[in-house]
């Protein structure tokens, strides 16, 4: 469940002080947005492709895998902080970010995004867009109930990958390759 506050948190820097709730915060645009750890199949999910993500970028020498509540700082005045369920960060955007020992200042060349039971179409579209408009090339956004990949290039183009299909992320993360078939542990 997603809930918008009237906390006093309106910057990245407070928001990086608040103790650990057990619930995942995200700031956009100034607005605290408290939501609810995530469920286990959603985590399942995120693993799995995190996993293949990280393996490949670490064998490869292509930069930093990074997971779920890790904040990206990717709007200032009002700031937005937006935390993936797993994301990719190239050796060479990460040589460019402002040091800091808070969140990275850059949105990831490839972004993670699960869908949760209670995540609406609007609210799923919205954050990929966001993600796209900050700089990220992919935004990848599983869907456990449909057993889908939704891959967002940019705002009009998108694809849709099922079971059997297989997405290729090109130039983007050195051709890393998953398919719906094991994101999902789809069996033949």
């Amino acid at each position: 469940m997603i809930q918008q506050t009237n906390n006093e948190i309106t910057s990245a820097e407070q928001l990086i002080r608040v103790p650990d709730s057990g619930n995942r915060l995200e700031l956009i645009r100034g607005i605290l947005i408290v939501m609810s750890p995530a469920g286990s199949e959603h985590g399942w999910i995120a693993a799995r492709i995190l996993t293949r993500l990280a393996n490949h970028v670490e064998a490869n020498g292509l930069g930093r895998v990074y997971a779920a509540e890790t904040g990206f700082l990717i709007e200032v005045n009002p700031d937005t902080v937006r935390v993936p369920d797993a994301a990719f960060v190239s050796q060479e955007r990460i040589d460019k970010a402002p040091p800091s020992p808070s969140y990275l200042q850059v949105a990831p060349d490839l972004v993670v995004e699960v869908v949760s039971p209670n995540d609406s179409s609007t609210d799923v579209e919205a954050k990929a867009e966001q993600w796209l408009e900050a700089g990220s090339s992919i935004v990848l956004v599983a869907d456990p109930k449909n057993q889908t990949l939704r891959v967002y290039k940019s705002k009009a183009q998108i694809e849709v990958f099922h079971g059997g299909e297989e997405f290729s992320s090109g130039d983007v993360c050195g051709g890393w390759k998953i398919s719906v078939n094991e994101i999902f542990d789809i069996q033949n």
